[in-house]
Parts: C-alpha cells; sequence; structure tokens
C-alpha cells in the first residue's frame, strides 16, 4: 500500500514562462489583459520569440498549490501529465523537488509538455497565454486507486475540466475518495472556464462530488450570472448538494482577504500586508495550498483561511507562483503553526 497522503491533487502540468512586459505589448499581441486564453503551439512559439528575455518555472495551478502544501508540511501527492521532453523533465524535477510525490509516466508520443506564457504588466497583473500540450492527456489509467484512496483530500483543478478523458480522471477520484470516507475540493480556477463549464460545476456541486469550492470573487459571480458579488456570495452560502448538504466555500477577495461560507455562515479573513505586489501569478493557488495544509494539521477553517492568506501574500512579492520565503517560518512568526 502507498504511503498515505494528505492531498492529492489532479490538474494540469504547466511549465510557466514569465515576462514582464507592459499594456502597448499586450495590446499589440492582441491579448485580454488579466484573462487566460488557450493558443496552439504556432503561436506559442509566437509569442516566445516576441516576448524577449523570460523566467521558467515549473507551473501549473493545481501544482502549484500541490508544491506550496508541501512547503507547509503536508503529505502532498501530484496526478498530472507531461511528455517525456526537457521540459517534461524540468517539470518533474521541480516539483519532486518541494517534496511533492509526482509517479505518473511520462507520455512517449504525442504533443509537448504544456507551457504557460504569463505576461506580467508594472501593476503585478498577470495574463497568461496557454498551450496545453501533453497535459491534456490525462486519463483515468493515470489515477491510482491505491494512491487516491489513501488521500485525506482530492483537490481537483477545474482548468482540466476542457478534456473528456480528463473530466473522466476526476470523475473516477471523485468516486474512489468518497467511498473511501474522503474530502473532494474543486477550484473553480478562471471566470472563463466557469463560462464554459457553468453547468457541470454546478451539477458537480450540487449532486455532491464536491465538498470544498475554492473560487475567487469574479468565478464565483460567473458561476451564479451575477454582477452583484454579494449576491454570489449569498448563492454560494445558500447552495446545497442532493442530500441537503452545505457544502464549504472559501472565496479569495485580492487587498480585502477572502471568505468562508459554511452552513449559511461567512466568515471574513483579512488579507496580510504586502511590501509590492511584483507578480499575482499563483495567488489564488497558495491560498488554496495554504489552507489544505492548514487542514491537514486540523486547524479550524478560518484559521486555515489565514493561512491561505499569508502564503498568497508571499507569492505575489515576487516573480514566479512558487514560495521563495520560508513559509513554515513565517507562519510561526503569525503564530498560525
Amino acid at each position: 500500500m502507498p504511503e498515505s497522503l494528505d492531498l492529492l491533487v489532479l490538474g494540469n502540468a504547466i511549465v510557466d514562462l514569465i515576462a514582464r512586459t507592459d499594456e502597448t505589448f499586450l495590446a499589440a499581441q492582441g491579448v485580454p489583459k488579466g484573462a487566460m486564453q488557450l493558443i496552439d503551439e504556432a503561436r506559442a512559439e509566437e509569442l516566445f520569440a516576441a516576448m524577449g528575455q523570460t523566467t521558467v518555472v515549473s507551473g501549473g495551478s493545481g501544482s502549484n498549490t500541490a508544491a506550496g502544501a508541501a512547503i507547509l508540511g503536508a503529505k502532498t501527492g501530484f496526478v498530472g501529465k507531461v511528455r517525456n521532453d526537457e521540459l517534461g523533465g524540468l517539470f518533474a524535477h521541480d516539483l519532486r523537488a518541494t517534496g511533492v510525490r509526482f509517479d505518473v509516466a511520462a507520455a512517449t508520443d504525442g504533443p509537448a509538455t504544456a507551457r504557460c506564457f504569463i505576461l506580467v504588466t508594472p501593476d503585478g497583473e498577470r495574463t497568461m497565454n496557454t498551450y496545453l500540450g501533453a497535459c491534456q492527456g490525462l486519463s483515468p489509467a493515470d489515477v491510482d486507486e491505491a494512491t487516491a484512496a489513501s488521500a485525506r483530500t482530492i483537490y481537483l483543478e477545474g482548468y482540466l475540466w476542457d478534456p473528456l478523458e480528463a473530466k473522466e480522471a476526476f470523475r473516477k477520484a471523485v468516486k474512489i475518495a468518497h467511498g473511501a470516507g474522503n474530502a473532494v475540493a474543486l477550484t473553480l480556477s478562471d471566470a472563463f472556464c466557469v463560462g464554459r463549464y457553468r453547468d457541470e460545476f454546478l451539477g458537480l456541486i450540487r449532486d455532491g462530488s464536491v465538498d470544498i469550492l475554492f473560487a475567487n470573487l469574479g468565478e464565483l459571480k460567473s458561476l451564479y450570472q451575477t454582477d452583484d458579488g454579494e449576491a454570489a456570495i449569498k448563492a454560494l452560502r445558500d447552495e446545497r448538494d442532493a442530500r441537503g448538504r452545505h457544502l464549504l466555500g472559501l472565496v479569495t477577495r485580492s487587498a480585502e482577504g477572502a471568505l468562508v461560507v459554511k452552513g449559511g455562515e461567512v466568515r471574513a479573513v483579512e488579507a496580510f500586508p504586502v511590501r509590492e505586489v511584483v507578480d499575482t501569478t499563483g495567488a489564488g493557488d497558495l491560498f488554496a495550498a495554504g489552507f489544505l495544509a492548514g487542514h491537514a494539521r486540523g486547524l479550524d477553517n478560518v484559521a486555515s483561511a489565514r493561512l491561505g492568506a499569508l502564503a498568497a501574500a508571499e507569492v505575489i512579492e515576487h516573480i514566479g507562483a512558487r514560495p521563495q520565503r520560508d513559509l513554515v517560518a513565517l507562519a510561526k512568526a503569525q503564530n498560525l503553526l
């Protein structure tokens, strides 16, 4: 039997290529500021050539969460697909170096390892252009039943809801988790992603597939098709599954902190102060990492959300979505651990 895990993440295995730029460049390239759009391999090569100097790091929303949780001491695994190419090797090495268990075999043919071109403007906002490549090849066969059953929480990345085989991998993981009496978390990932799969995401919430939901306010408004943030939060507060259970909702609100929504109650958690917002890439991912690491340690929901807010504050102070300071030391200094 595999060693039991606190957290198993299913997500896109992506290498991030990050460049500082300005809004003139965004306009010239025809990319909407602050959004994530999917591109093909030819466009990926074209954009890379235009970007200039870049920072190359392993990324992907779910793998960022896995890495952050592992750094905070949670026993964490990751399920995602890379190709057996240079970037695939870099991704695997970087993720394992954070302490994350990553055992999925690399593809030996087909598309190249996925990459995300992240354009960071002076205000710290990130605009993402993603070539999904090999990560779309994730299938149910990549979800090991014993590993999935051993994980106290399985975390599903909404971005990976596009490919049919990946959806089936998600459904397999949900069935295994609930069969073992464990929890399932879903992150909505992106408002445009929600727009494509709103009914399916609501279906997962309402049929009891999801126990914990992570979203930012924009994603939540998209889910409930409203421009009113308070109305979206109320809808989440009132949400129940087929058995009448409230789910646990974590809603991030940038500088306004986060909300913990559970059982008809809403609790606010303040954002931690930051010295300078350099790059917001990964803020939501690290919030989820901190929350889930706290949850694994037995912290209550508000304390776990404060740990998430601290991790998010650290990651936006530098380029890249992986922590650069000692999160455990920071948490202990704030009496969070």
